[in-house]
């Protein structure tokens, strides 16, 4: 319990820096690009977002190689302190107005380092959280790292909320939003020694020295495993960042919401869906990883399509409530599990490598540009051609989903 509630906290920590970025795009974008209307700014600062995700298969890469031959506690440890630096630099970066355009070169700099951070983190968390649990209650527990991951999310909004409340508009445009991230970078100094103190898995010691010796050679090895990885990744990172970040600024740039009105909607929908996350996780113990991942496929293809129109024009807040959880419940099906049953595909050896490295290709191209494909499809006239571009990629996602095995019942943990 002591290192699942330590890897917990510090997995918190890291997305809450990652996603403070989005929750205060639509304040500091004028900061840092201050030429054009509105949609431009964003456009501007959701590419610089994107740049963020490139890092990530470098991250992914770099700290699941470290955490299968250092562990999964050094890795963890190392990523938390990168955020923090990441997050600092963002506080104390000057605006384009006091030093040009080395404000956006700054910003892109820290993005870069961040997404180094956070595709490590997602690789190690994964990976100890899966293989800290037994077989029997293993979706359950490592349903905690969207738990968290979630949290993240919860606690950047909930800030935002917080100072929207104290500070003006005008205010938080100006100075306002440089405070969350330096909380971040306090938060994550204090996560790094938390973790310091955790406990390594089972898996990881009982894999001697030689054999920790993984590498991208043997992870290729795997190619079936790689591909359904890359697939379900495809289609799942494209719906989370959909409707868990685009769906606030989409509120306020399309159906003309208020900012303050789509920020609590989006805090609502993501307490009920950080929720849900280990009452799917419990499920696919019971029922397993492939029905379920296969039911997100389908409603996922069916649904989106239907769901991003109507909120396109809906004004109605209980509508819009409904319609948003409607798309988290389909998707609590995938993001309970998208770390065990990538972790269950591989063996000990490449197994923070392989959880890493093709989630961080998948969710750079497609996760981590969806807002920028968004508006850009915006931008030149053809809105509703993103929600048939989200459609196609579920489609790879179901189409993995019925070609991979049951990762419950064919577990490489459990061979550990």
């Amino acid at each position: 319990m002591r290192s699942l509630v330590g890897g917990s906290i510090g997995n918190l920590v890291e997305w809450y820096d990652w996603y403070v970025y989005a929750a205060f795009a639509l304040y500091f974008a004028q900061s840092f690009f201050p030429q054009g209307d509105r949609t431009a700014q964003l456009l501007n600062a959701a590419a610089v977002f994107a740049v963020g995700f490139l890092m990530r298969p470098i991250g992914g890469w770099l700290l699941g190689w470290y955490a299968d031959r250092a562990g999964r506690r050094a890795a963890l440890t190392l990523s938390v302190l990168m955020m923090s630096v990441g997050s600092l630099m963002i506080a104390v970066t000057p605006s384009y107005a006091d030093v040009g355009v080395a404000a956006p070169v700054l910003l892109v700099l820290a993005r870069l380092l961040q997404g180094l951070s956070v595709g490590g983190e997602y690789a190690a968390s994964a990976t100890y959280l899966s293989e800290l649990a037994g077989a029997r209650r293993r979706g359950l527990i490592a349903s905690f790292q969207y738990v968290t991951l979630i949290a993240g999310q919860l606690l950047a909004l909930g800030v935002l909320l917080i100072l929207q409340k104290m500070l003006t508009e005008a205010e938080l445009d100006s100075w306002g939003w440089r405070i969350p991230f330096a909380i971040g970078a306090l938060c994550a100094v204090v996560a790094m020694f938390l973790r310091r103190g955790i406990l390594e898995t089972d898996s990881f010691v009982a894999v001697s020295g030689e054999e920790r010796r993984g590498s991208i050679r043997t992870l290729l090895g795997y190619r079936r495993e790689l591909v359904f990885v890359l697939g379900l990744t495809m289609g799942g990172s494209l719906a989370f960042y959909t409707f868990t970040t685009y769906v606030q600024k989409f509120l306020v740039n399309t159906a003309g919401w208020t900012k303050a009105s789509a920020t609590q909607l989006a805090t609502l929908t993501l307490v009920v869906f950080m929720l849900l996350q280990p009452v799917f996780g419990a499920l696919s113990d019971r029922f397993g990883r492939r029905p379920q991942l296969i039911v997100f496929g389908v409603l996922g293809v069916l649904g989106t399509v239907p769901l991003m129109t109507a909120l396109s024009g809906v004004q109605s807040f209980a509508q819009a409530f409904l319609l948003v959880m409607a798309a988290l419940t389909v998707l609590s099906c995938y993001t309970s599990i998208g770390g065990v049953f990538k972790a269950e595909l591989f063996p000990a050896n490449v197994r923070a490598l392989g959880v890493g490295l093709p989630y961080a290709i998948g969710v750079s191209l497609f996760g981590g540009t969806a807002e920028y494909v968004a508006l850009k499809f915006k931008a030149v006239g053809h809105e509703t051609w993103f929600y048939w571009y989200v459609t196609a990629c579920l489609g790879v996602a179901l189409l993995a989903a019925i070609a991979m095995p049951d990762t419950r019942a064919h577990s490489r943990i459990i061979e550990s």
